[in-house]
């Protein structure tokens, strides 16, 4: 049985543009800003939005 060999050519990324900070979290559902910053440390997170968009999509922006 032969070998097979692979290499990592390259590597990509994409932050999508939407930015979801805590504050505008805590709108949504019962938390704040501080409760978040204490426990988890995330300020604010990037989110693919648009109909019918996926993981996909995060691939081929990092192209």
């Amino acid at each position: 049985m032969s070998k097979v060999r692979t290499a990592i050519t390259g590597v990509g990324a994409y932050v999508p543009d939407y930015i979801l900070t805590n504050d505008e979290l805590a709108t949504m559902v019962d938390t704040t800003d501080e409760w978040i910053m204490t426990r988890i440390g995330i300020k604010e997170r990037r989110i693919l939005k648009g109909e019918g968009k996926g993981t996909s999509d995060l691939g081929t922006g990092a192209v």
